[in-house]
This record gives C-alpha cells, structure tokens and sequence, in this order.
C-alpha cells in the first residue's frame, strides 16, 4: 500500500492510503463486503431525483462532510490482518510514504504519522463507547411502521467508523514500530505546491492545539506579507487540490482533499473571526 502526506496548512496535514494489489492480504472480510453493499445502495438513492432516499442523502452527506478529515485518513489505512502483518514482515508487502520533501524534512514524516495515529486514539474509543451504549435507545424507532430506524443505523455507522480508524491507526503504529515503511518525496506533489496562488487563508493564532508538528511553509510571493510564523496558513486551495488529484492520478483521492481543505479554512475563518470578537489589539481577554 501506499501512504499520502498532504500538508493542507502549516499546521495540518492529510494522511491518505491508496491500497496497490489485490492480493490474499487484499481479500475483502465480512465488513468489507458490508461497506461495499452500503456504498453500493447510497450511490443508487444519490441517483435519485426526489423520495426519501433522496432527502437521507443529502442530509447524510451534510453530516459525512462535518465528520473530521483525520477520522476518515486513518479510516482510508486497511486494518491489519494476521496475512497482512506476515506479508508485510516479509517484505512482500512494500509500504510507501510518499510527501512534498519541501513542505516535509524527512526526519518529521515519522513523527507526523505517529502524531495522525495516535492523537485521537482515546477520543475514537470514548465515542466509540457512547455508540454502543446509545444504540439499544434506538431500537424503539424500528418498530414504527414504513419509517427506516435512522438513529440506529446512524450510531451503527458511526461506531464502525471509529472502529476503522482505531484499527488504521493501530496499523501505522505496527509499521513504526518494525521501521516497515519506505520514504519518498515526491517531486510531482512538490511540482503542485509550488504552483499554488498565494494570497491563502491565514490565522495569527493556530487553530490546532500546543502539540501540533508545525509543517514548512512555501512563502509567498516578494510583494506579499510573510504570514505570522506562529500562526497557520493554508497551504492548498480547492482548486490545486483537484490539480493534486489529477497529477497523482487519484481521483478517489479528491473528495478527501476537497473536505479537508474546506473543514481547515471553516477552522481558520473561525479562528480570525473569535480573534476579532475578543480583540487582538495587543491583548487575548486574558486567554
């Protein structure tokens, strides 16, 4: 398989894996087989020109959009299967991480991918916790007639969702661990990000917390204003980021880059206009 690192900003970055082979480690378990028949069925109401299935779907689709970008990274890494951990042990599964060597010195790719695999590790299992424990709630809702039980497939998926991220990021941690992963800059991604229009949204306070790896920063253009060091900058727009997807030939890869860079500038707008709200003229309230 193959990893994707994706500065979006100075301070966040997108993890993305691309599965290379179909082979026995590739064999689709049972929950494979579900998620495939699910995303089969949405694909056949998002057709749809109106009727509840519709309305669900764009209601659904409102909320997967709100879901973070980190949760559906690590959901992107497969889980890691007794054949996948002997192939990939035997070295007959190769696993790339690939990354803008501009943007990343190659001394931080590790770090960054440990921090991605574990920094919402006890959050995924908490929630995870709350689906369970909610979804018995739910089960009154079934027994009324015609209408679909929507909170519990709701709570259902959510909880197979953090499930799938906690199993990505125990993978990446394996991989570390056994020092199993290949890097590779990548001088296609570097190509794209050097081609990126600047002036981009930025924040003079991050919108991250203390702990987040500060990424390299491109620089902007001789006439414009370097942004705060200490702040965030977005690095992608939405327009580059379809160009990155068209360059790496990843098409799949464009819904991830779209919903990422739109979740971090929603972050950064907040950011400036809670900054503006309280005040930046020399003082934070205090905070």
């Amino acid at each position: 398989m193959r990893l994707y690192l994706l500065p979006i900003s100075t301070r966040r970055t997108l993890l993305y894996c691309q599965r290379l082979n179909t082979g026995a480690a590739e064999k689709q378990t049972l929950p494979d087989k579900i998620q495939s028949k699910v995303v089969r069925t949405w694909a056949a109401w998002e057709r749809k020109e109106d009727g509840w299935q519709k309305k669900i779907v764009n209601y659904g689709n409102h909320i997967f959009r709100r879901i973070p970008y980190e949760e559906w990274g690590l959901k992107s890494v497969p889980p890691l299967s007794q054949s996948r951990k002997e192939a990939e042990l035997r070295g007959t599964e190769k696993v790339e991480v690939v990354y803008p060597k501009s943007l990343l010195a190659m001394d931080k790719v590790p770090k960054i991918l440990e921090k991605l695999a574990t920094e919402r590790e006890g959050l995924h299992k908490k929630r995870l916790l709350w689906c369970f424990i909610g979804m018995p709630f739910t089960i009154p809702v079934g027994l009324l007639p015609v209408v679909p039980n929507l909170p519990f497939f709701y709570l259902a998926y959510r909880a197979w969702s953090h499930w799938k991220a906690l199993s990505g990021g125990k993978h990446i941690k394996f991989l570390l661990q056994k020092n199993l992963i290949t890097l590779t800059p990548s001088a296609i991604v570097d190509e794209v990000y050097a081609h990126q229009t600047y002036p981009l949204p930025s924040t003079p306070k991050p919108t991250t917390g203390p702990g987040a790896e500060k990424v390299g920063d491109l620089g902007p253009p001789p006439d414009i204003k370097t942004p705060n060091p200490d702040g965030e900058t977005m690095l992608l727009s939405q327009a580059n980021g379809k160009k990155m997807t068209q360059a790496l030939d990843l098409p799949q890869l464009e819904v991830e880059l779209e919903r990422a860079i739109w979740q971090v500038e929603t972050a950064i707008k907040k950011r400036n206009a809670g900054l503006m709200k309280g005040g930046l003229g020399g003082r934070d309230n205090g905070h």
